[in-house]
């Protein structure tokens, strides 16, 4: 509570609540929560948890190099890590999942972070899709929210980014001699001494963890797996669509999933509060969905996203022994060093 990156999140999520708020009559926002048929958030979750197990697959797949681990033993810790990502900021779930597995099979906590960094950047390159398909159409509209006028300006450069970040990425598993001689240069001129063997030892296995970017068949078959993730994941959105009295395209609704988690790689408080919530009730009201129906909508998704994975997740943490607040932070502490 007292370190500036968790107050800066909680400023972010305000700052995009009253975005997402703006205009809004609560009185006909509460009706259409009211009305929904909830009955549609079945098959929209288990669509989702289909999804989640195909992100168990893709990790296990990743980390095939190194070590084979079953999914279903990964399907667990995926979960983990999506419930410490809703529950914890900066997305301090993907290191708690590293942590989970080294305690179960062993694993570096470095070479897990690479594949979790590289599925972070696929993700990114299939949300950006997502909005590319839908571009020329999001052009033709109008809208009092800057989020869909700029859509297709942060749409450029975030495919920089992210495409650009892949190929540092595959060239640094294509040349690993070459990219530790680097690293090691820098190592030796920018850190202490002290330092050296415990960087160069992690950043070793790190590259080690990248040893499936080897492989042009391996990263079609990340990215394969990574659309067909976003697609159910789409598949849920579709799902609880039909609870609200709206209908939209499955490719609105693409392009409404690239654009919320474009966003809430934006800080933001624990569960992205508000960057979720802002750019999908703008993206719907541009494609003329009434304000409070969108906002409905809108806040259930959030929701039917962030409770079932959630508490899954606490369940197996629980089934895992390790309780919260300060053993958490412990464990990942002595995990880091000892990666």
């Amino acid at each position: 509570m007292k370190k500036w990156q968790f107050w800066l999140g909680a400023l972010i999520s305000v700052l995009f609540i009253w975005l997402a708020l703006g205009g809004l009559h609560l009185g006909e926002f509460w009706e259409a929560v009211k009305e929904a048929n909830y009955i549609w958030l079945l098959p929209g979750i288990g669509v989702y948890f289909v999804g989640v197990w195909v992100r168990a697959w893709r990790w296990h797949y990743l980390l095939g190099p190194i070590k084979k681990i079953p999914t279903r033993i990964m399907f667990p810790i995926t979960t983990i890590g999506y419930m410490g990502n809703n529950v914890y900021p900066a997305r301090a779930g993907e290191v708690l999942r590293a942590v989970i597995l080294k305690r179960r099979e062993g694993m570096s906590v470095s070479a897990s972070l690479a594949t979790i960094i590289v599925e972070r950047i696929f993700d990114g390159v299939v949300m950006l899709s997502f909005v590319f398909v839908n571009l020329p159409e999001l052009a033709k509209l109008t809208s009092a929210s800057g989020f869909v006028g700029n859509i297709q300006q942060v749409a450029l450069i975030g495919t920089g980014v992210f495409i650009g970040a892949l190929v540092v990425f595959l060239l640094a598993a294509m040349f690993p001699q070459k990219t530790a001689t680097v690293g090691s240069w820098f190592i030796e001129r920018l850190l202490p001494k002290r330092l050296h063997e415990r960087i160069t030892s992690l950043m070793n296995k790190f590259l080690n963890g990248l040893a499936f970017l080897r492989s042009p068949f391996n990263v079609l078959m990340v990215f394969f797996a990574s659309v067909v993730i976003w697609l159910l994941e789409t598949g849920k959105y579709w799902f609880v669509m039909h609870a609200f009295d709206f209908n939209a395209t499955f490719f609105t609704l693409m392009l409404m999933n690239g654009i919320v988690n474009l966003a809430t790689t934006i800080p933001s408080a624990p569960g992205y509060i508000g960057t979720f919530d802002a750019p999908g009730i703008a993206v719907l009201t541009a494609y003329g969905v009434e304000h409070s129906v969108a906002a409905g909508y809108t806040l259930v998704l959030h929701v039917a996203l962030w409770l079932p994975i959630t508490l899954l997740g606490a369940y197996y943490l629980a089934r895992e022994g390790i309780h919260w607040s300060d053993e958490i932070r412990g464990e990942l502490g002595e995990s880091t060093d000892e990666s």
